[in-house]
């Protein structure tokens, strides 16, 4: 059987065709601009739809979809706040129209990249392990005892709303605090905030304007050296090793695997979080976690979504 793996995130879809044992077949993705609401929901319908028409890779058994968000079970909606729009958005029956028999399974990204990791990547074997992604937004992936932890309302892991600078600001609403500041979107924020602190800094980040200053940005600088990006990471990683902390604490896990799309570019900083994580966290546990890299990337979350098809379509995976 093929399976359809469907990434949705905060500036991007991704998907991908595997056979049941992982083996990534065909992987492509789209950007999705200036879209948003019904139009992302369109793009997601529309490629549903191409792909079930071609079989040159093997006829679509079942398609899995993760979602940067709240996917709600019950209805088969999702709330994800950085899609414009999808507060309470029907994908679900919206890929249904275009699936005709095929089965379709949704969960969060999170759920998915932990998945996908305990599938093919650095969980596997693991029944206490967390994926902390970081990329447009923050999000925790839990697996405790064996099974994903989802919370009373499938909102678990939703670890962007940590709460770690005080006082409480109006800004932490739209995301949370420690995703206002660490995340793909919180650290363009953040240099914003120290280029306006450092008023004699003439480096490069002072040349590309505001609306335009991204994360990548910053870690080209932080390559290079400059004054601002070394702050600014220095506060990331201040906030991501708090945040692991936490998580070590509450959780014991065996590892803790980052990974999203801005842990291609931050990989190298994990020795570096893991120090920051041992002034904070119960010293014993600290001792016993793993911190690791995505074993699979940016790939993590279509080869979960593949994972949640393959597990709908009734098989048992197999490596």
């Amino acid at each position: 059987m093929t399976l359809l793996g469907m990434d949705l995130g905060g500036t991007k879809l991704a998907y991908a065709l595997l056979n049941e044992k992982g083996k990534v077949l065909l992987k492509e993705h789209i950007a999705l601009g200036s879209r948003g609401s019904q139009d992302v929901g369109e793009l997601i319908s529309s490629s549903v739809k191409t792909l079930l028409g071609s079989e040159k890779y093997g006829a679509i058994g079942s398609i899995g979809i993760a979602v940067p968000g709240i996917y709600h079970a019950g209805n088969g909606r999702v709330w994800a706040p950085n899609i414009h729009g999808w507060e309470d958005y029907p994908l679900l029956d919206e890929v249904k129209k275009v699936s005709g028999e095929t089965p379709v399974v949704i969960d969060s990204d999170r759920a998915c990249y932990i998945l996908g990791e305990s599938w093919q990547g650095n969980a596997k074997g693991c029944r206490d392990v967390i994926y902390m992604a970081v990329g447009t937004g923050i999000g925790a992936g839990i697996i405790t005892d064996g099974k994903v932890l989802r919370g009373a309302n499938d909102i678990a892991g939703a670890v962007g709303w940590m709460a770690l600078k005080k006082p409480y600001s109006e800004a932490y609403v739209p995301c949370g605090c420690f995703e206002h500041y660490a995340s793909g979107e919180g650290i363009a924020g953040t240099a914003r905030m120290v280029l306006q602190e450092m008023k004699t800094y003439t480096g490069a980040l002072r040349d590309i304007p505001s609306g335009e200053l991204n994360a990548r940005d910053v870690f080209t600088a932080y390559v290079d050296d400059d004054p601002v990006a070394k702050e600014v990471i220095r506060l990331c990683i201040e906030f991501w090793g708090m945040a692991a902390a936490n998580l070590v604490s509450i959780f014991n896990p065996a590892k803790i695997i980052f990974g999203g799309g801005l842990f291609g570019p931050a990989a190298s900083l994990i020795p570096e979080i893991r120090r920051e994580a041992a002034k904070w966290a119960q010293p014993i546990s600290m001792q016993q976690v793993n911190f690791e890299f995505s074993a699979l990337g940016n790939d993590a979350g279509v080869i979960g979504a593949a994972f949640l098809a393959l597990k709908n379509a009734g098989l048992n995976p197999s490596t």
